[in-house]
């Protein structure tokens, strides 16, 4: 059995439209995230012949290939689970506090993340993480599927800028699918993302 499987959406290809077509979201998913699904499976596949026989000539390569395609993988199952049908508003309760707390309120992290997803030079992510050094959260951009974002951030919110998920709907006009990106929020799953990272890490620092 392959260690990764392309997981299933919790609604159905439809369900985010007008935001998001059924098209889009049937190509993004099926075709996409199965590559980097495939992708990760077979550097793996790789090196597990390479430790056989003891052939690591392209391990470079094969780590290369692992960290894009499962970065790919990680990153998608994020994104599918944060969006949810008729969702918009705005994180309440312990989330909301905290973005109150580390952006100085919601209209302002709204801007801050809207401007990081806008700025990505090429492809890649607007993401909100969780940093359990700073016990504080943070936005990032993520460059492709795997660069730039500090070690050990626990991401709760990912914003996919990829051309693959918005051109067949928005063309090149970046800024109307961020703006439609938060009309489908599911801010639910985002508190449980952020209240995991810091029990998480709540749990780390009592083992050291």
């Amino acid at each position: 059995m392959a260690p990764y499987t392309l997981p299933e959406l919790p609604y159905d290809y439809a369900a985010l439209e007008p935001h998001i077509s059924a098209t889009i979201m049937e190509l993004h998913h099926s075709k996409h995230h199965q590559a980097y699904v495939d992708g990760a499976n077979n550097a793996l596949a790789q090196m597990a012949e390479a430790r056989d026989t003891g052939q690591f000539q392209n391990i470079n390569r094969l780590e290369k290939d692992l960290a894009f395609h499962l970065g790919g993988h990680v990153n998608h199952s994020i994104f599918w689970t944060n969006l949810a049908p008729g969702s918009d508003g705005s994180p309440e309760g312990e989330l909301g506090a905290a973005v109150d707390e580390f952006f100085g309120s919601f209209d302002k992290f709204k801007a801050h993340f809207t401007a990081a997803a806008m700025g990505i030079q090429g492809s890649g992510w607007a993401v909100l993480s969780y940093d359990p050094v700073g016990a504080q959260l943070v936005i990032q951009q993520l460059f492709d599927q795997q660069g730039n974002t500090a070690q050990g951030t626990i991401p709760v919110l990912q914003l996919d800028m990829w051309e693959h998920a918005f051109y067949l709907d928005y063309r090149n006009v970046k800024a109307d699918y961020v703006q439609a990106f938060w009309n489908i929020i599911n801010w639910e799953n985002v508190h449980q993302r952020f209240a995991a990272a810091r029990e998480n890490a709540a749990a780390s620092l009592l083992m050291s």
